[in-house]
């Protein structure tokens, strides 16, 4: 099983904070870290400072080394098309290679509302979604001349340099040039799922127990099949919320951190509710979650961390399951 660590610094952290987490993360040993990409604070209070994913993902890229970035996952809806793809290629030359993509249709209405940035309909949010693919691999894969025409977009003889880093190891191009993995993710709506075996390199699932993860995983598989695809060249991975201890006083103690920075008091039972999804307590429960997870066809575990203030679960983490 492979790890990465995931954040959503929208719950107030800055900049600072984002890089003492993702440098913990990297000198623990986690192969990859990715934020999400939202405007406005939660879960939790809101109101609190919120920072752009990629204007981040920038400067941890030169104050990093070895561990892959990206996020999970860029709403279509907040840059236009051309845009993002420069955006993600310049942080991607930055760290020499390091970057791994996740985007998304978006979902957040207010943030989008208060910010003056249009929010179709989910129909031409998930349309936009496919040109935004589309675009991707046309930008980076094709050469100079390249046009394209969608309901969203059009471009004319497109020249886009510089193309992504090549690095072993890469998704590679016919040319010997290689690009960003990219990654489609959700709760395994059939859309997601026929862009993620049209386009992506990974179908991340979310928020889905290890036996709807199996569930979800074998669609996948038949909806690879009915596009052409071999489903093995498909990358499987789940995002779990997790909050681990090396000790039962720790658990408890993180847990009532965690309950605190979501301003819920729910107490055992908001966590008796995510148990069949999360990843919680110590050493041999939290395996034994990840080993159902690879059971049921997952490669990678994200570990969705909502205390990411508390640098030493990141140690702890990197303990109790990455060895």
């Amino acid at each position: 099983m492979r790890f990465a660590l995931m954040i959503e610094p929208q719950q107030g952290l800055s900049y600072e904070e984002q890089l003492a987490v993702v440098q913990r993360a990297e000198a623990a040993g986690f192969e990859s870290f990715f934020r999400s990409d939202h405007y406005q604070s939660f879960p939790g209070p809101s109101g609190e400072p919120t920072t752009d994913a990629w204007a981040v993902l920038a400067g941890l890229a030169r104050e990093t080394s070895r561990i892959t970035l990206g996020t999970l996952v860029s709403p279509v809806t907040f840059r236009t098309f051309g845009n993002l793809a420069k955006v993600v290629t310049t942080v991607d030359e930055m760290s020499g290679g390091r970057v791994e993509f996740g985007v998304g249709a978006g979902w957040n209405e207010p943030e989008h509302r208060q910010l003056g940035l249009p929010f179709p309909g989910i129909a031409d949010r998930a349309d936009m979604l496919e040109e935004q693919l589309a675009v991707l691999h046309g930008l980076w894969e094709e050469p100079d001349g390249w046009s394209f025409s969608g309901k969203h977009v059009s471009i004319e003889a497109a020249e886009f340099h510089p193309k992504p880093v090549a690095r072993p190891g890469r998704p590679a191009i016919a040319d010997g040039r290689s690009r960003p993995r990219l990654l489609v993710g959700g709760e395994g709506a059939p859309r997601s799922l026929r862009l993620a075996a049209r386009y992506a390199d990974e179908f991340n699932l979310s928020s889905s127990s290890p036996d709807t993860a199996r569930a979800k995983f074998a669609e996948l598989s038949e909806t690879c099949v009915a596009a052409g695809r071999e489903p093995g060249t498909l990358a499987r991975s789940v995002m779990a919320g997790t909050l681990v201890g090396r000790t039962d006083d720790e658990v408890a103690r993180r847990k009532t951190d965690l309950l605190a920075a979501f301003g819920d008091d729910g107490g055992e039972d908001w966590f008796a509710t995510r148990e069949p999804r999360w990843i919680i307590g110590t050493r041999d429960r939290a395996r034994a979650m990840v080993e159902r997870f690879a059971d049921a066809g997952a490669e990678r575990v994200m570990l969705q961390d909502f205390i990411p203030r508390d640098l030493d679960m990141i140690d702890t983490m990197a303990e109790l399951l990455l060895d």
